[in-house]
Order: C-alpha cells, then structure tokens, then sequence
C-alpha cells in the first residue's frame, strides 16, 4: 500500500497553482509552495482552508466554519482539475518499481487523504492507474489516515491480514496509520511530512526511493513472471 502525495508524485507546485488561482480570484495574498508542502497531508480541503487562513490572518477553524467556504472549495475544486498533471513529477523509480513488482505478483494500492476525483487525475495523468489494484481515498475510504480504516478496508479486500502487508509513505501520519493498523511502515525520506524530518515519525525503515521493495520481493521468493511492459 502506497500514500500518494510526497511518496508516488511530487505535486506541490500544481497545488500551490491551484490555491492561488483560489487566492487570487478572492482577492487575497499569494502562498509559496514551501508553504503548501508543509500543508499537504491531510486531504485538499483541510489544506486550502490552511491557506486561507494564512492568507487571511484568520484560525483555519473559523474559515471552515464559514458561510463562504463551500464557495471557495467549490472554486479550488475547479482550479485544481484544471491544474491536476501540469506539474506534477513522478518521483525517481516509481514507475519502474511498480511495474516490476506487479511482474512479481504483488498486489498494489494507494491509500491517500486525498479526494477521490483529484487522485484518479493524478494517476492517470502520470500513468499509474492501471498498475493499482485498488485505491482508496479521503472521501471514499472509512476515514481519512492517520485512521487506520483506509488500511483495514484495503487488506480486508486483497483478504492479506497485516504482517503480509507494507505501507510506503512519507509522513507521521502514515506511520500512525499503519501503527494503528498493526501493518509494517516504510517511509520515504524526499517527502513532505509537515516540514518536519520523517525519521522523527520512527518508521521501520527509510528509503531513498522505491528500490528496496524489490528487494524485499525476493526476500519472500517473489519473481517476475511476465514481461516489463513497454511503456507508454
């Protein structure tokens, strides 16, 4: 099980294109995207009610409360599947790995807090989609992580029970999440994570990219079985 957002895709730029497309449409201040990386984990609306508050000088909890809020989803909402696949990047390796761990017989999903129609532009944008066999999101999986229902709903599809399972992310809240689920927990160092270092979250390991999950692969006698794909 895959996060997005920080481990799959770098999509920091596009999200700070799309906020301030929000932002600027309502007439307020611009944010940088060091600021929107900080923001990036929780799902888009949290973050956009996080640069609202920013911009505005106001607590992100009284701009949720808001009569005006819906309004300004509803356009970050249009701003963001405009701007979904223009600047993202897959990060190194990802779709190598992916593949050659499908060739493996390794069953994938993404487990993201991000909503469902943002996630599948995303992974068809980069050419993902049809690798996962399963995708679970912030507003069509039990709850969002650090909840561990998004996990549970996914290894009660694949019927794998957790020590058969592995969460790759890149924040605490992805160590929470799997924790709370009993799964082991990877987690990539290049990330977001609230600007904070990941190894403070204390994952069973830190990657520099995907690589090592091959490794492990053939650690449990996994092997490819039919050809890499060309790609697209």
């Amino acid at each position: 099980m895959f996060d997005l957002d920080g481990t799959l895709v770098a999509t920091a730029g596009e999200i700070q294109d799309a906020v301030n497309d929000t932002l600027q449409q309502f007439g307020l201040p611009l944010v940088e995207e060091r600021q929107v990386r900080d923001w990036i984990g929780h799902g888009t609306r949290t973050l956009l009610a996080q640069a609202i508050a920013f911009a505005a000088a106001r607590p992100a909890e009284l701009v949720r409360a808001s009569d005006s809020f819906e309004t300004l989803a509803a356009e970050f909402a249009r701003h963001y599947g405009r701007r979904c696949g223009t600047r993202s990047r897959l990060y190194p390796r990802v779709r190598e790995v992916l593949w050659e761990l499908r060739r493996c017989g390794v069953r994938l999903a993404v487990v993201t807090n991000k909503e469902q129609a943002f996630t599948n532009l995303v992974l068809q944008q980069h050419g993902l989609t049809p690798l996962l066999d399963a995708v679970l999101n912030g507003d069509t999986a039990p709850a969002k992580k650090p909840d561990p229902g998004g996990l549970r709903a996914c290894m009660a599809a694949f019927g794998a029970p957790p020590r058969q399972c592995l969460l790759v992310g890149d924040s605490s809240i992805d160590v929470a999440a799997a924790r709370a689920a009993g799964v082991p927990v990877w987690a990539v160092t290049y990330g977001y994570n609230m600007g904070q270092p990941i190894a403070q979250a204390a994952p069973d390991r830190l990657l520099a990219d995907l690589q090592p999950l091959l490794g492990l692969a053939a650690a449990h006698g996994l092997a490819p079985h039919a050809p890499t794909p060309a790609r697209q």
